[in-house]
Parts: structure tokens; C-alpha cells; sequence
């Protein structure tokens, strides 16, 4: 037994929750989320191939990047587990856009500064429908540490 000191760090997610899960290959299905090459993606199809006399059953996977919508690729045996990203949804109502981040209303009155205005068609409407003076509700995804939003819609009054 040695008497050395270890220091230890722990970083943690939101309630002590982990960023990812594993499942075992062929429990995935189409439309679910696995993390491919280090990245939070959605299954868009998966087939299953059987190998040789001795070899084990292939799944290949093809999945879209929740956040870049790059297509990935993955090929694993199917009685091997993959990580699987906790993945969560929230709406929240836009109050202001400011310097290419979101302001948004939380649940509990307080604001959330910290979220990026999209790039491309949506953060153009976002900001378009925004300086029009419409309510928006805005939905953010959040997976690996990682928060986007994905879409808007107007709040009828």
C-alpha cells in the first residue's frame, strides 16, 4: 500500500446526470440518438448485416449531427455498446436578441444570456420576426454540453 495522496476531479452535468448512456448496438433504432465519432447525431438508417461461419452481426449506422447536420457513419458489432446522448428539449419565450445571442425567458422568471443566434435561414427569421414585434417561443436543444436552437414559432395571443 502506498501513502501517496491522490487528487480528484470530478466535473458534473446538471444534476449529477451523465452526458451519455450506453446501449448495446442492436437495441437502437431509427429516429433515436447515438454519439457517433464524439458527436450527439439522430439514426436516419441502420441495417444489420451478418458475417461470416464465426463472425459476430454488423450494425451499420447513419446519423445526422443534431447541431451541424453533417452526416456520420458508424459500423460496430451488434452485441457491442455505443454511447447514447441525453438529450433535452426546452421552449422558452425570446425577450431579446443582442449581439448574436438569445435572451430568453426561463420558466422561473429568470433569463437565460447564454445562447447563440442561429447561423443561416432560421437566425435570419428569428431576428426578421423578432424586430417585428412578434412573440416567439423558442425550442433549445442541449446534448453533450453542447446548447442550440433548433427552431422557432410564434406565440398567438
Amino acid at each position: 500500500m502506498s501513502d501517496e495522496q491522490h487528487e480528484h476531479t470530478f466535473e458534473q452535468a446538471s444534476a449529477g446526470a451523465s452526458l451519455t448512456y450506453p446501449l448495446q448496438c442492436s437495441a437502437l433504432r431509427k429516429n433515436g440518438h447515438v454519439v457517433i465519432k464524439g458527436r450527439p447525431c439522430k439514426i436516419v438508417d441502420m441495417s444489420t448485416s451478418k458475417t461470416g461461419k464465426h463472425g459476430h452481426a454488423k450494425v451499420h449506422l447513419v446519423a445526422i449531427d443534431i447541431f451541424t447536420n453533417k452526416k456520420l457513419e458508424d459500423l460496430s458489432p451488434s452485441t457491442h455498446n455505443m454511447d447514447v446522448p441525453n438529450v433535452i428539449r426546452n421552449e422558452y419565450s425570446l425577450i431579446n436578441v443582442d449581439d448574436g445571442f438569445l435572451s430568453l425567458m426561463l420558466n422561473d422568471g429568470s433569463t437565460k444570456d447564454d445562447v447563440k443566434l442561429p447561423e443561416g435561414e432560421l437566425g435570419e427569421k428569428l431576428q426578421e420576426e423578432f424586430d417585428e414585434g412578434k412573440e416567439l417561443l423558442v425550442t433549445v436543444v442541449s446534448a453533450m454540453g453542447e446548447e442550440h436552437a433548433l427552431t422557432c414559432k410564434f406565440l398567438d395571443a
